[in-house]
């Protein structure tokens, strides 16, 4: 017998899930116990709270068992995260190693065959949004990966 599961998207600001709308009348039909799901909800994207987060649910109709996955905010939110304060001015810096990280977190939801493909994406972002890496343009970061010179930090 095939296994009914129900798959449910919502868009959550971090750990800011209410049983009101999206979650509960999405859950409403499903028959699950809607207030645990929230409690998971928002223990799962506590860290991203004030920015948006995907949020699936799957519910097995015939069991009510249920499990919840979460995405990652777009790599510009997670850039102005560790941008922290200092995003709201004019000079907007972030280190090569926390634009790793980001690339090494974002790298699943990327169309990329390496992190140095997921790096280069993210620094692609710092240039749209005029943050500077290590005090320098990103454009020229992106260069140096071109030419090698980078490929020992990128593992």
């Amino acid at each position: 017998m095939q296994k009914k599961e129900k798959r449910i998207k919502v868009l959550i600001e971090g750990g800011k899930a209410t049983p009101g709308p999206p979650v509960g009348p999405a859950l409403g039909p499903t028959g699950v116990r809607v207030d645990l799901v929230v409690k998971e909800i928002n223990e799962k994207t506590k860290e991203y709270q004030g920015y948006k987060v995907p949020v699936y649910i799957y519910v097995d109709l015939d069991t009510k068992k249920w499990r919840v996955e979460t995405g990652l905010p777009p790599t510009s939110v997670l850039i102005k995260m560790k941008l922290g304060k200092q995003g709201k001015s004019k000079e907007k810096n972030i280190s090569f190693n926390e634009i790793i990280n980001i690339a090494k977190k974002k790298i699943t939801d990327m169309n990329v065959k390496s992190l140095e493909g997921a790096v280069k994406t993210v620094l692609g972002t710092c240039v749209s949004m005029n943050v500077m890496v290590d005090g320098r343009n990103p454009r020229e970061v992106l260069k140096e990966i071109s030419e090698g010179k980078l490929q020992q930090i990128i593992k």
